[in-house]
Order: structure tokens, then sequence, then C-alpha cells
């Protein structure tokens, strides 16, 4: 299906909208129609009209303007209010509706996609591109009908004052829709390109204004001067080839419509001095010329920005069109309140067909209540382990299971309402303390959020706050220290009293002190609940039930830290390692 056909679906319930807003439009350009033949009028009918008397012309003449003008003063203003108002409300609701659309498909895509897309791309399209479509609804769903309105009447009028001048006048319309149709069929494809390069400029500058403080501590100014300087450079070629390209057409049609009225005064003029013809109406002709023309020229400006809109819409489908990798099954039913076992049956995972196993025929099995640790290297698959936990990734090969049952076979949202995951860098978002804790569960009254974060030894720094609950702790929580972002995170946590907790190297960032402070909040959080702990510092695990040792995507040892100690294998010799450091 096209875009446009797509893009239609979104148009469809406010038609009777559109139609009334054209409707009106007709009305407001049908007005001004009127003066040339108020032109004539007062040149033939008036000041031409010998049998009247110079007080009759006076007359006649007031009589005629003074009509015109309550016209344009009385009846004009509100068609033109309520064209523009409902022209900007239609278009506004229609792309409300697709970004309220993008923003579901985006929430349900898999971070497979997040990790294969760039922040920036994906903003160019749901502001830059959905924004240009609106171009498709006020130009090619309202104003190209009012200007194809606006040449079928002047075109009418015309035929009722001089039917051989008027074909005269339409004599450049075949050679003014074929260039369009010449120059404009590849515009699209140079307008999508051009839009690409600039996306690509946009999601740049994303990454290196969050990254600031890196380029300005390795000192990195000039490097990242010159490579932000190719990728403009890239974007000021695609602009370029789309600007010559479009010169061109502007130029073709432009001559076509301003060489065609030429045409029609020679003719005209030939027609007046021969005597088949009246003064008034070669003047009312060549001031409909103008009015005809008019549109026309419009009509290629909207070419061009239709085809901007065309450009943006593929774009923005082509987003639409993401494939979700993870989503519910058709028969899928209802997650049962969780008990808490776990196992891994036989699972392999590769984030890419062509790309290695991250995780080879794992198989465990975490009992109700138990606190489990995964230790390892680091790019061993401790992590991608926690992520198939909650659905943000299936498995390659085998199933996960909860209370022996494969969570491929529930609905995502009843998975995750029962899991909870603090991890080491927690995002907490530009809102208050207060609604990035009621994330736990937005429902949540005040007391509840103040015992949460007593309960993650949050609520004494938050008070300290200047704002207290209500402080805003800025983009990606950038106001609080490292341990106050965790302890807030971990308050969200609290709050939602989920069956299973996934902490995933939830200290291994913070000091000692913090580490220690969070460390208490976290036993309290896991008591009681199934507990999985992806670790860096062993010291933190050692209470662990069990710990399973990961390495290359396999696992190779599994046991209480005394048992693994005992047996001196990989675990033993990266405590070994981690004790050595601490002494």
């Amino acid at each position: 299906m096209s875009s446009t056909k797509r893009y239609m679906k979104f148009v469809k319930p406010y038609t009777w909208q559109i139609v009334l807003t054209v409707a009106i439009g007709i009305l407001k350009f049908a007005i001004p129609l009127f003066i040339p033949l108020l032109i004539k009028i007062v040149i033939d009918d008036i000041i031409g009209a010998e049998t009247l008397t110079d007080a009759e012309k006076t007359s006649q003449l007031f009589y005629w303007l003074g009509g015109t003008a309550l016209v344009f003063f009385l009846v004009r203003p509100p068609i033109e209010y309520y064209r523009q108002y409902y022209a900007q409300l239609v278009s506004n609701k229609i792309l409300y509706d697709i970004r309220q659309e993008l923003y579901g498909h985006l929430q349900r895509l898999s971070l497979r996609f997040y990790s294969n897309t760039r922040v920036g791309e994906v903003i160019s399209r749901v502001i830059n591109d959905v924004e240009q479509t609106k171009n498709f609804v006020m130009i090619g769903l309202m104003n190209l009908w009012l200007d194809l309105a606006t040449i079928l009447i002047a075109v009418a009028i015309m035929l009722t004052m001089d039917v051989p001048l008027t074909l005269v006048t339409l004599l450049a319309f075949p050679f003014y829709a074929f260039s369009v149709k010449y120059f404009f069929g590849r515009l699209r494809d140079l307008t999508r390109k051009r839009s690409q390069a600039l996306a690509s400029v946009q999601s740049y500058l994303h990454e290196r204004v969050q990254g600031m403080s890196i380029i300005k501590s390795f000192t990195l100014e000039k490097h990242e001067q010159r490579i932000f300087d190719k990728a403009n450079s890239e974007f000021l070629d695609k602009a370029i080839d789309h600007t010559k390209w479009n010169a061109k057409a502007f130029a073709v049609v432009n001559t076509i419509t301003d060489v065609a009225p030429l045409l029609v005064i020679a003719y005209a003029g030939y027609q007046v001095i021969i005597g088949n013809l009246t003064v008034g109406t070669m003047v009312a002709f060549i001031a409909y010329i103008e009015r005809l023309y008019s549109p026309l020229r419009r009509l290629v400006n909207s070419s061009t920005t239709l085809t901007q809109a065309y450009a943006s819409m593929d774009r923005v489908f082509e987003l639409m069109d993401e494939k979700y990798d993870v989503k519910d099954e058709p028969n899928a039913k209802n997650m049962p309140a969780i008990k808490g076992k776990l196992q891994f049956d036989h699972v392999s995972f590769q984030y890419e067909e062509e790309n290695n196993l991250v995780l080879n025929n794992m198989n465990f099995t975490v009992e109700p209540g138990q606190t489990v640790a995964f230790v390892g290297m680091s790019g061993g698959g401790k992590s991608t382990i926690i992520s198939m936990i909650p659905r943000f990734y299936d498995a390659t090969s085998g199933s996960v299971k909860i209370d022996d049952v494969d969570i491929k076979d529930v609905k995502i949202k009843s998975l995750r309402e029962q899991i909870g995951i603090v991890l080491q860098d927690n995002i907490l978002f530009s809102d208050s303390v207060k609604e990035n804790i009621l994330m736990g569960r937005p429902d949540a009254t005040e007391n509840e959020v103040i015992e949460a974060a007593k309960a993650a030894s949050a609520h004494e720094f938050i008070v300290a706050l200047p704002d207290g609950y209500d402080t805003k702790v800025g983009e990606r929580g950038v106001k609080l220290s490292g341990g106050q972002k965790q302890r807030v995170a971990i308050a969200r946590v609290f709050l939602k009293n989920p069956p299973i907790l996934v902490l995933d190297e939830a200290t291994s960032a913070l000091d000692l002190e913090s580490e220690a402070l969070i460390q208490d909040s976290l036993e309290r959080l896991a008591h009681n609940r199934t507990t999985i702990i992806v670790a860096h510092r062993l010291s933190t695990i050692t209470h662990a039930n069990q710990i399973f040792v990961i390495d290359h995507g396999e696992l190779k040892e599994q046991g209480t830290h005394n048992e693994l100690i005992e047996s001196k294998g990989i675990y033993y010799n990266l405590f070994q390692v981690q004790q050595l450091d601490i002494d």
C-alpha cells in the first residue's frame, strides 16, 4: 500500500471537516474573482455608456463599488477566519493521531531496534517528518482543490465573456502539465535523500551534545568539528542536488506561466483593434489571467512542498513498518501471580542471524525465594540472561520459564508487571523525584511513595533537596549524585513490590560508602522474593544461595560461594584476583 493511501487512514475521521474547510475556502477565493468582472462593468457599462448622464454614471459607480466593499468587509473576514481555523485544527489533529500511533509503536519495539538505531534518527522522524506531512493536508487536501476550483470558476466566467479568447488563454496548460510531471517526478527521491542527510546531522548532534563532557575532557573539539563538517557537507551536497533540480523546474514552469499571458494580450489587443472585443472585456481578461496563473504558480510551489511531504510520509511509514521482535502470541494469557521459580531450558541466543551465539545451551533453575548471582568476565552473556527474563529479547532456541510457564505464552505486560529491575546506570527522567518513584506504581499514594523512599534509604536526602519530593532531577537525573539516583531507582522498585527482582551490577559504579548504604537497601528489597544478581564485586554476592559462573555464553560452574572456592575453578581465581586488588 502506498504511503498516501496509508496516510489517508488518518485523514478519514476528519473527512467532513476537510470538506467544510474546502467549501469555505472556495467561497473565500470566489469572492475576489468578481473584481475583473466589476472592472468590465465599470469600463463598458458605466464609463463607456453613452446613454447615461454623469450623475447616473457616478451613482452606478458607487452602487457597484459600495456593494462590493460591503461583501469584502462583512462577508469575507469571517470566511477567512473559519477557513484558517479549520484548516489548522484538522491538520494538527491528524498530526496528533500520527504521533500517538508512532509513540505507541516505538514503545512496542524491542531493545534490538534501539541498539541498532540512533536516537536522533528516531526523533527526526517523529518530530520533523511528521510535521512535514502537515503540508499534504494543508496543500494536497485543501489548497490544491481551492486553486483548482479558482481556476475552474475563472475559466467558467471567461467562457461567458469570450470563448475564443478563453481557448487562447488555455493554450499553455498542456505544456505546464507536462513540465510539472517531468520535473517533479524525480524531486521526491531527491527530497527523501535530503531528509535522510538532515536526520544524520541531527542524530550526530544529539549524541555529541549528550557527550559534550567527553569531547571537552579529551580536547576533541577540532577532531569532532572535522567529523561534523563531513556530515554537514553530505547534507549540503544533497541539498544542492535538490536545489538544482528544483530551480530547473521553476525556471521552465514559470517561463510557461509568464509567456502565456503575452499570447492573450496580443490576441485580445488585436480583437479590440478590429472591433470584435470591448476594451472592458480585454481589461477583465487580463485581470483574469493573473487570477488564473497565480494558482498555477502556487501549484508549482505546492508541488515542491508536496514532494517533501511525500518523502516524509515514506520515512514515517518506514518507521511504522519496523517489525516487533518481541510480541504477544495470538493466544497469550495473563501471567498468574508469580511464585518465583525461574528456569532456563536449553536456551541459546544470538542478536543477529549472522552473529555468533551470545548464549549457548544455557540450563539452570532458580527456586522461589532464592537469591542467585551471575558472575564472569565482561561480555560473557550475563546481562543478556537477565534481559531475557522480562522478555526484552526472546531466546533463539530453547525456552525461559517462570513457575513452569513458558514466558512466550503469556502477555508481556502481565509478565513485566511482576518483575523489578535495578540497573547499574538507572535512567531518571527530568521530572520530580516523586514522579520518578511513582513509575514503580503510578496509582500509589503519597504516603506509599514516602514509605518506599524510606525503605530505600532515600527519604533523608530527598527532604533535604530544595523542593523535597517535588524537586526536578534534570535530564537523566543529572542533579543527583550516583548514589542518590540509585536509591531513587531502588525506591520505585520497592513501590512496585515485584515477586522477582533483577539487579544488574546495581552498585558497581558507586563509591564504597554509597555501596554499603545501597547494599543494605537491596538486601531489604530482596527479602522473601526471587532475586537475580549480576555482580562485578564478588564480595557482595557471597551470601547468594547459588552462584552461576558464565564464560563466553556458557554456564561453566555453579554452587554456593564456599563450594566454588573449594573447587578452585574460574570463580576461585576471580575471587582471589579481587581480594588481591582490595588488599
